[in-house]
């Protein structure tokens, strides 16, 4: 069990998190993005979040991404520690008019939400066919 020592040790708590700004840090919704020939993939860390509380959106190429987490410490309880982030949670990202978002793919598996976007077609590498003779001049 956490001993707590009272008022003074909240206070000092609460000094040293406006100082660190460490309520802003935890509120960000971690992410990685890698891409390859065929789509971009994003990984987003959402641990104890309930995928039905989870919302991804796009919007003239902008990504939005809510989740909310509750406070597992009932409300007539006295919070004892509280170091764990709770709310409702937003991670907005521009995304390239190079990505098909319509047919994006979005899982949840233990606490990661992955999500691939395919690139567009006019955004994939092609080969233009090479024939041979004199090209056609273009007529003005």
């Amino acid at each position: 069990m956490l001993a707590r020592t009272g008022a003074l040790v909240d206070l000092d708590r609460l000094m040293q998190q406006l100082e660190n700004g460490s309520d802003l840090a935890d509120t960000v919704i971690p992410a990685d993005a890698w891409r390859d020939d065929e789509a971009l993939y994003l990984q987003f860390d959402l641990p104890g979040m309930d995928r039905s509380s989870i919302e991804l959106t796009t919007e003239h190429q902008t990504l939005t991404l809510t989740a909310q987490r509750p406070s597992p410490i009932p409300a007539d309880a006295r919070p004892v520690l509280t170091e764990r982030p709770v709310g409702r949670f937003t991670r907005r990202m521009a995304l390239s008019n190079a990505l098909d978002t319509a047919a994006a793919e979005a899982a949840y598996d233990n606490g990661v939400l992955t999500l691939r976007i395919p690139l567009a077609a006019h955004a994939k590498p092609r080969k233009i066919a090479i024939s041979g003779g004199v090209p056609k001049q273009l007529t003005a």
